[in-house]
Order: C-alpha cells, then structure tokens, then sequence
C-alpha cells in the first residue's frame, strides 16, 4: 500500500522511542457493512479506571531507524504534497471535507478513541497491547490525519454521539470505526451498535476489510 511505501521512505527529525509492533494473528476478512456491524460482540462498557497515560503513544514507528515517531508516520503518509523533515505539506481531512496545509494544524486521530478502547474490551489487555493499539500503523485506518477542531470536537465519543460534519463520509467513518472493533476485538455499546446499524441503511454498498491484531 502506499502508505507503507512512504512511511518506510519518510525521514524526519524526532525523537526515537522503544518500539511495540503487532503482528496480525489472522488473515484479513471482508464483510459487508451490515454483516461486520452484527459480527461485532454488544456488551455494557465501563470507563473505571481509564487513563489516557496507560496507553503509551507515539512510539517509534514501523521503523525506529528513521527517526519518526508514530505520529509523524502518519502525516508523512498522507500528505497529498509531503515535504521533507515535515517543514510544509498538504493534507486531505477527510472528517470535514477540507485542505491543511500546515502540520501543526492536524491531529491524528485514533479511529476508535483510547477511552473508548478501555470501556469495549482494552482495560483488560497488557500495556504492550495497549501500546500496539496506540500506534498502530498495521492498518490504513487505524489513525487518520485530520483537523485539530474535528479530532476534539469527536474526543472519545462513538458514532451514537458523533458523526463526522461532512455526511457523505458517514458510511466510510463507519465502516472504519466497525472494522478496528474487529482488528482489535473491541465490543459495542448497546447505544453505539443501534447508531451503527442505522448508518448503515444508508450504505448498502458499503463494505469493511480488516486484518486482526489480536
């Protein structure tokens, strides 16, 4: 893919940190929107005892030699125009529909919030897992450069409380959201699966690839 062609071209200067890879368990699995919406497991989440901190980010990378970080892994990929050592750019965020064309105005986005991560199945996972999830770069949709203001306008919340501003990307927002509960072996709130089964009307073309990590 051509996100894993440039993040093991790009260079940058940052700190280099221990790196924590998962190896995928499994081979990959495609479903139809509705089919891996039902295929996830529904269970009452708890928040107890959630700390941002226990999920330790950004590591090193898919390659700690290049001196990037997790997060500007991400940014070098996706950069429409990238630049070298991330001194210019310009970025497609897809939450909002919009152009970015300095880094500093980006967040990267974990696709399912580390809160909620914790409250459908993490906070019963080892710190290097928890890691893992933090920094996964195994799958395009694991962490999505977008705009500062989407990323915190979404915070933790699942798609029963926030959809991205732009509606025609529900359906891929969606099917992104379902298929890294199921790279992850994360549940569904009973809220969050009704909310996703009610998107998912709406997406009858739609399907969800993903590749278990766990």
């Amino acid at each position: 893919m051509l996100k894993a062609v440039l993040r093991g071209l790009a260079s940058a200067s940052l700190a280099v940190l221990p790196l924590t890879v998962s190896t995928p368990a499994h081979a990959a699995d495609t479903l139809s929107l509705t089919e891996a919406i039902s295929a996830l497991p529904v269970a009452e989440e708890s928040g107890d005892g959630y700390d941002r901190q226990a999920f330790r980010h950004w590591n090193a990378g898919a390659s700690p030699s290049d001196g990037c970080n997790t997060r500007a892994e991400v940014l070098i990929a996706e950069a429409v125009e990238p630049k070298c050592r991330l001194t210019g750019g310009r970025w497609w965020s897809y939450n909002d529909q919009v152009w970015v064309t300095s880094a500093s105005g980006l967040d990267i986005d974990h696709m399912g919030p580390l809160a909620e991560a914790w409250d459908s199945g993490a906070s019963t996972w080892s710190a290097a897992q928890r890691e893992a999830y933090a920094n996964d770069l195994g799958a395009d949709a694991s962490l999505v450069a977008v705009t500062a203001r989407s990323n915190r306008s979404k915070s933790d919340q699942d798609p029963a409380q926030w959809l991205p501003p732009a509606a025609e990307v529900h359906c891929r927002y969606v099917a992104e959201w379902v298929g890294t509960k199921l790279r992850w072996s994360l549940s569904a709130g009973q809220a969050e699966a009704v909310a996703l089964r009610d998107v998912a009307v709406g997406c009858p073309e739609q399907t969800v690839m993903y590749e278990p990590a766990l």
